[in-house]
């Protein structure tokens, strides 16, 4: 795949990916303004990544019988429909949830299948680095996301954020299209005897990487979506206004996933050269370290615990590359879409579940008159069960190359 393709599908990602950090960027106006608990607020953002999961498995699935290339077409369109629902129509709870759930249902085609097609047109030797890539303009689209969303909520609140986010990915549809126009669209052939179920049971090391991912998932989506009320937080208790803490909380989760998009890079071409195995350990234990302390320092400088959390998200995004790259290039080509299908599943439902844990910690220790400190750091360190699983698994496959 050349450099100028890799290019215009990450300028397209980011477009695409607008919408994907909006609710997590209102959550303290939405609580406040909807008069509603934190664990009902991220019951919004859970339905996303539900509705996500079963976005990649379908779309993953599809791919294998249609190819890469028709699933993520099909993808794009579907998305840019969902987005613009979503921009128009979501006023209230109820149709927040509906609207934010469908967009979450036609995205899984602009992740896996692309993963399938760079792995279909790039050198092995290149792979982690254009997979690294491709993770990065996730990341640049989460951080256009929080952005616009704080820069709507200074103008207008929620409702011009659900707006303009729900409405740029018109813009990155017509990009990827034109991106991937020129790359060839391969159904690979079924191989005799075998299939999905005899490659995950033969294939030891892509289980022990679809366990690590949805430990992955369970912090890392975890933390994304409580990091911005994290940091909100920190700004109130220091005597701001709850609007004023969202807008500075935006700024600086701006800046976390912009590191995200550069841990994305540096990790996947790092583990080009030191092995998968060896930047997994590493990277998720110092992800888990973040996740049992970085709620404790709520109470202390906003700014210290926004420069926390921007360290904290650099690591637990950083295995991200690493895991797609292992499972791209760990399973047979007719089985990848499957393969990645069941990673996304199981992966994605983990993400949902986990930022209601956090926010049900958060309103039961809330109702007995816990301090902040006690319940952020409470909150926070579920995250951190993910991080210690994703080090068991990694260290559990082979020292190979």
């Amino acid at each position: 795949m050349s450099q100028r393709t890799i290019f215009w599908v990450f300028v397209a990602r980011v477009f695409l990916f607008m919408p994907f950090m909006t609710v997590a960027g209102c959550l303290p106006l939405l609580i406040e303004e909807w008069e509603i608990g934190a664990a009902q607020a991220s019951i919004i953002a859970s339905g996303f990544f539900f509705s996500y999961a079963v976005s990649l498995l379908g779309f993953s699935w599809l791919g294998d019988y249609i190819g890469a290339k028709r699933s993520v077409v099909l993808s794009a369109w579907t998305t840019t429909a969902a987005c613009t629902c979503f921009a128009l129509f979501a006023e209230d709870y109820v149709t927040s949830l509906i609207f934010y759930s469908m967009v979450g249902l036609f995205q899984g085609g602009v992740y896996t299948p692309l993963i399938v097609l760079f792995r279909e047109n790039t050198p092995r030797e290149r792979l982690g680095t254009a997979i690294g890539w491709l993770i990065a303009s996730t990341s640049v689209g989460y951080a256009g996301s929080i952005g616009v969303t704080g820069l709507a909520i200074g103008i207008s609140g929620w409702k011009l954020a659900f707006m303009a986010t729900g409405l740029l990915p018109v813009i990155g549809t017509v990009l990827l299209l034109l991106a991937i126009r020129p790359l060839s669209n391969l159904v690979h052939p079924r191989v005799p005897g075998g299939g999905f179920l005899r490659e995950f049971r033969q294939n030891r090391r892509a289980r022990l990487v679809l366990a690590g991912y949805t430990a992955h998932n369970w912090e890392l989506i975890g933390m994304w979506t409580w990091a911005p009320a994290l940091v909100a937080a920190s700004f109130v208790l220091s005597g701001e206004t709850t609007a004023v803490a969202t807008q500075w909380s935006a700024s600086f989760i701006t800046v976390l996933h912009l590191g995200g998009a550069f841990a994305s890079y540096t990790m996947g071409r790092l583990s080009d050269r030191l092995g998968r195995r060896t930047v997994l350990i590493w990277v998720a234990a110092v992800a888990a370290t973040f996740s049992f302390g970085v709620g404790w320092f709520v109470a202390f400088t906003p700014y210290l615990i926004a420069v926390l959390v921007i360290v904290y998200s650099f690591f637990a995004i950083g295995d991200s590359p690493v895991l797609s790259t292992a499972v791209a290039e760990w399973t047979t080509p007719s089985c990848l879409g499957a393969m990645l299908a069941t990673r996304s599943l199981i992966g994605f439902v983990s993400a949902g579940i986990a930022p209601v844990v956090v926010g049900w910690v958060i309103d039961t220790l809330r109702a007995g008159n816990a301090s902040d400190t006690l319940v952020w750091g409470s909150a926070f360190a579920t995250l951190g069960i993910g991080g210690l699983l994703a080090v068991f698994f990694a260290t559990r496959l082979p020292r190979t190359p």
